[in-house]
């Protein structure tokens, strides 16, 4: 919803997941490298920058990208046309990696380093390819209903399968494209796409089938650069020998921010916006021939994220990205190498608690389980993750040793996992791999890999560099359905499912105290008795003893059986005086008791008033109430 008081809460929220990655880059900074940064107060102010464009970013992606892209993938489930559903698909897919930031800055780097092997536009062809095939691939899988986990599997058996034939020098690359194909804006609105279909066919889950569509984009890319290693390594000899340069490329340089260097900034920012806004457009009017609903709020949600995505990248540049390199390059001069450890956990750790990707998919996921998924401990289970990833990954590289076999052991535990974990965790946990690693963490986490690889004594940043991305992918789908093991040991429930637990308690008391208050009446005539959950009441009448004979007789006529007397004295609050005197005199009234089913109680007394005159003036009263557990009262066959 657009509004202020939304902002300033996303706002304060932003604010809020800031505030780890400022004490982690402080204390490092301060306690272990032990110096003030030259250019802190453009730091200051970039992390302000990222703060604010967090928050319009996110707000922009609830009035826009989301309301859209689930109203074209339920235009399409209504329309029925599979074929049309699956080209959208692939060109969603297609056009937003071709363009995503951090798959340019990757590949560029790859083909720096790899001694002109590598071109950097074929591999960000072949990974858009990939991620296109995979979103087709997912919406296959939801229009058919198939469990993700048997698609999973058997995508992680191709992985592994392909490293088998892979040359090294590719195998680390392959694997962190896997975490850099879904960037800030495709994740959106792919999880959109997969969660509107999944609410719009019939027998879909959202929860079990709309997630999974970014586990698959961060799958296939793996396998399909492996396969393009394999024919560039085995095909192609280098007429070109580049010597890496990587310490002096994360050297600091100081960013300049005129107006042509942010104008630049905007334009890349919305060549990155146009190619998702031409696909929804085409689709939306060309294909379906519907105008978009609200038109108006979808312009100024994808206006919103243009503009919060390039005040999110300029205060990065400004506030993180420098001092996060140099911190990186500094560190692999430290003999300490647990250093290196705790900085890649708590950078990791805190970077991702600020990911944009992350914070909007936690929340749909919230969302569509009905509070069952607390967006914020997800994330957080999703960071640890993260952390835990980076700094094993660190830790391969320090020591050295082939990536395949960690990553192997990490896909063993995560296929144990999904048969343990709930069913509703799953998607999740897959998805949650692919949004880690974007526009906050891919930068930095790059930076770190890369420069151990370099300056550790051994190591070669073409083969060890890469692969911290594939394990900041990988260990967050772990502890995200540890997370759903400990929520359903827990008995944690969804809003939903309280209120269904309210109502059968409510049910069940009922039926107890239905079964308390069981009437046992015994059959006139014979020895039977019968227990009944039947009400039951008793009518009393009190008349002057001269009127009981026509009370009985109008209580016999309306249904009564049976009546119990007894003599009753009674008088007015002021003649408590004379107390002792009315004990003392005779009884001049009687109390008669009717016991019968509540269903006549009403004729009883109707027909007790009008035969005796008592609302007309005469003396008497008559009164009911309900009585349970009654034993021992004897009725015919016919009046059961």
């Amino acid at each position: 919803m657009l509004s202020f008081a939304t902002f300033f809460q996303l706002l304060k929220e932003s604010f809020r997941d800031l505030l780890p990655i400022v004490l982690v880059i402080m204390f490092f900074q301060l306690a272990i490298i032990q110096s003030v940064p030259p250019n802190w107060l453009s730091t200051a102010i970039g992390l302000a920058i990222v703060g604010v464009g967090l928050a319009v970013f996110l707000l922009g992606l609830e009035v826009g990208v989301f309301p859209v892209g689930e109203g074209l993938a339920s235009d399409f489930a209504h329309k029925g046309s599979t074929f049309w559903i699956i080209v959208f698909g692939f060109m969603v897919g297609f056009g937003t990696t071709i363009a995503e930031p951090a798959l340019i800055v990757i590949a560029d780097k790859a083909a720096g380093i790899s001694e002109g092997r590598i071109d950097a536009d074929v591999l960000r062809t072949v990974v858009a390819f990939s991620v296109g095939f995979a979103i087709v691939l997912g919406v296959y899988r939801i229009i058919k209903g198939h469990p993700i986990h048997y698609y999973i599997i058997s995508g992680y058996i191709m992985v592994v399968a392909a490293t088998a034939f892979a040359p090294r020098e590719i195998v680390g690359l392959a694997y962190d494209l896997g975490g850099v194909t879904t960037s800030t804006v495709t994740v959106p609105l792919v999880a959109a796409l997969g969660i509107g279909l999944a609410s719009t066919i019939k027998g879909r889950n959202p929860v079990l089938d709309g997630f999974g569509l970014i586990a698959f984009a961060s799958l296939t890319p793996m396998i399909f650069v492996q396969f393009y290693g394999i024919a560039v390594y085995e095909l192609i000899d280098p007429d070109v020998s580049i010597v890496p340069q990587i310490i002096k490329e994360i050297e600091v340089v100081e960013p300049s921010f005129d107006l042509l260097s942010i104008l630049k900034g905007l334009l890349g920012v919305i060549s990155d916006v146009l190619p998702i806004l031409g696909v929804i457009l085409f689709f939306q009017y060309i294909i379906l021939k519907k105008p978009i609903e609200n038109l108006k709020n979808v312009i100024i949600g994808f206006g919103l994220v243009i503009i919060g995505l390039d005040a999110f990248i300029i205060g990065l540049e400004m506030g993180l990205f420098s001092v996060g390199e140099t911190m990186a390059f500094e560190l692999t001069r430290y003999d300490n190498n647990f250093v290196i450890y705790a900085f890649g956990f708590l950078i990791g750790f805190s970077t991702t608690m600020a990911e944009p990707s992350l914070t909007a998919i936690a929340r749909k996921a919230k969302e569509i389980s009905d509070g069952k998924i607390n967006d914020f401990v997800l994330r957080v289970f999703v960071a640890l993750g993260v952390a835990i990833g980076i700094s094993l990954g660190a830790y391969r590289i320090v020591v050295g040793g082939e990536i395949v076999y960690y990553i192997m052991a990490g896909y063993l535990f995560v296929i144990v996992l999904t048969f343990i974990a709930p069913k509703y965790i799953v998607p999740i946990a897959y998805d949650s791999g692919g949004v880690t690693t974007s526009t906050v963490t891919v930068p930095l986490v790059a930076a770190i890999g890369l420069g151990l690889a370099t300056n550790i004594a051994g190591r070669d940043p073409l083969i060890d560099g890469f692969g911290l991305i594939a394990f900041a992918s990988l260990f967050p789908m772990i502890t995200v359905m540890m997370y759903g093991v400990i929520t359903e040991k827990m008995g944690v429930k969804g809003e939903q499912e309280k209120e269904e637990m309210h109502i059968n308690e409510l049910r069940h008391a009922l039926e107890d105290a239905n079964d308390m208050s069981l009437s046992t009446i015994n059959i006139h005539g014979t020895k039977q008795r019968h227990s009944y959950a039947m009400a039951f009441s008793a009518v009393h009448v009190i008349v002057p003893k001269e009127k009981q004979e026509s009370a009985l007789l109008a209580a016999k006529d309306a249904g009564a059986t049976g009546v119990t007397i007894t003599e009753a004295r009674g008088m007015g609050i002021d003649e408590i005086p004379q107390l002792y005197n009315r004990l003392q005199s005779s009884p001049e009234s009687v109390d008669m008791m009717f016991i019968t089913k509540t269903s006549n109680v009403e004729a009883i007394i109707q027909n007790i008033i009008k035969e005796l005159g008592i609302i007309e003036g005469e003396r008497g009263i008559a009164f009911s109430h309900p009585i349970t557990n009654l034993k021992g009262l004897t009725l015919t066959q016919d009046r059961l």
